[in-house]
């Protein structure tokens, strides 16, 4: 399974409030939703974004309150992947539950920068920077995560089985 787009980046405490504000919360439907994502910091994310692109962060991306929203809508914008130093614990499994790849790499996500073409493998955890000709090791996914991610998600995994 792999990644492959753009990168969007940014710092630390990226908190949930900030990747889909809470004014928005009311609008049920996950698309025009997801047209909210990033607004507060990123005016043009949701213009620039392309199925497929991906975005890093530094440190304690996704903290804040547990609203399973903030992946949904990271995810739903096209996002193919999300790489940061570290996630909050919160964010990380809401990620997974919902089928939105994440990896923890600190050395990729302090060296990334916003633009650059970015691939991960995730059965190996290897982050390519195809623009700089870098490399970094991420941690892979384990292979109970990995079918979660290829089901779209751990209800349909489990509807799945």
């Amino acid at each position: 399974m792999q990644a492959k787009g753009t990168v969007f980046k940014y710092g630390d405490n990226v908190d949930t409030d900030v990747i889909i504000p809470a004014r928005y919360l009311a609008i049920a439907d996950k698309k025009e939703l997801a047209e909210h994502c990033m607004e507060d910091i990123d005016k043009d994310f949701v213009k620039n974004v392309k199925p497929g692109d991906i975005m890093v962060a530094n440190k304690n991306f996704g903290c804040g309150s547990s609203r399973e929203h903030a992946p949904m809508v990271i995810k739903e914008s096209g996002i193919s992947c999300v790489i940061a130093e570290t996630f909050a614990r919160i964010f990380y499994r809401n990620a997974i539950n919902i089928g939105l790849p994440i990896i923890e790499c600190v050395e990729a996500a302090r060296e990334i920068e916003a633009g650059d073409v970015v691939e991960v493998d995730f059965d190996s955890g290897i982050i390519y920077d195809r623009t700089k000709g870098t490399q970094y090791q991420g941690q892979a996914f384990p292979e109970f995560m990995q079918k979660i991610i290829k089901a779209e998600g751990l209800i349909n995994y489990i509807n799945e089985r």
